[in-house]
């Protein structure tokens, strides 16, 4: 019998969906048709998952074997290169495997659990990025009163509610999605199950929905970004209050790493909400999408380390132990 399949545009209305089974699978969209371009993909994005991993490996294990770095900003940047690694094992292995395959099918539990931890890390990074924004705030603006603030206490209390935060975050999504059980099978417009399109789709009550995800949204992104924006506010005010040049110069590299990767990740989340939003073609938001999914949490063990003198010293020191 064929499988019934009906636009994730038009929502059934009552009496169509009760007469509709349960969802059990979607379909996620390919990044290319091309069957000679597979391989190609397959090969450059498994590249891109080891050199992620290996990367934020080396910042834990350099952070975690010089005594040096066991302070609330390198233990912030571990957790951080942590939850870079988790983020981006959501996406890429189920990737790989659906190009090595050839198959874009992926079941309703898994693309659940799927959105759920790419909720869970990605708001850990976005809330872990807050939280470095503060510690640097506090290590410029009250120097000597860095080590009472930014006690061992409040920097396990930070990165505990940082966790608790993305939890709720997810959760609040899974509830939502659980109730959409509508379709038999489902196009997702992106290479894995973006919480934009299941939520956007999702035909239960789209009034009180829609209030909890702008809730949500607003409520977790503009405290992040409102946090930050008011650290480097603060952070630039004392900055430019320092007489010298040199003194300048120093104290804006302790945070220059953290900008810049602020800057890397706010920036193609931006990049994304606003491409998909102007740009009526999936391919091209799916594309966009692969900047804050694979290339940023790539891309901030090299920032870290090429712009960081500490971690560069460490990663040497870790390397002839190891020789």
């Amino acid at each position: 019998m064929t499988q019934q399949r009906i636009s994730l545009n038009k929502c059934p209305n009552n009496t169509e969906a009760q007469n509709l089974p349960v969802v059990s699978q979607f379909h996620l969209m390919s990044l290319s048709e091309n069957v000679e371009l597979q391989p190609f993909l397959l090969v450059l994005f498994l590249s891109f998952y080891m050199v992620t991993v290996l990367g934020n490996l080396l910042i834990i294990l350099a952070v975690c074997s010089d005594f040096h770095l066991h302070t609330p900003m390198y233990f912030f940047l571990s957790n951080l290169s942590w939850s870079d690694i988790c983020l981006i094992s959501t996406i890429v292995p189920r990737m790989i495997w659906d190009i090595g395959t050839q198959s874009r099918v992926i079941s309703y539990v898994s693309c659940l659990t799927q959105m759920s931890m790419f909720i869970v890390f990605g708001c850990m990074d976005s809330m872990l990025l807050t939280v470095m924004a503060y510690d640097r705030f506090v290590a410029i603006c009250h120097p000597l009163h860095y080590k009472i603030i930014m006690n061992p206490n409040l920097c396990a209390f930070l990165l505990l509610a940082s966790v608790l935060a993305s939890l709720v975050d997810s959760q609040v999504h899974n509830l939502i999605v659980l109730q959409f059980t509508y379709f038999n099978d489902m196009e997702i417009s992106n290479f894995f199950c973006d919480p934009s399109q299941l939520l956007n789709h999702n035909c239960s009550e789209m009034f009180t929905k829609n209030i909890v995800i702008h809730f949500i949204g607003v409520f977790f992104g503009l405290f992040s970004t409102t946090g930050i924006i008011f650290s480097y506010y603060k952070i630039i005010s004392s900055i430019l209050r320092i007489p010298t040049k040199d003194g300048k110069y120093k104290a804006f590299s302790t945070c220059g790493s953290h900008l810049s990767v602020v800057c890397l990740f706010y920036g193609t989340s931006i990049g994304v909400y606003i491409g998909s939003t102007a740009s009526n073609s999936p391919k091209n938001c799916a594309i966009a999408s692969l900047m804050y999914t694979v290339v940023t949490p790539m891309l901030n063990p090299f920032i870290y380390s090429l712009r960081n003198r500490d971690i560069k010293t460490a990663l040497w020191q870790l390397q002839r132990r190891a020789m």
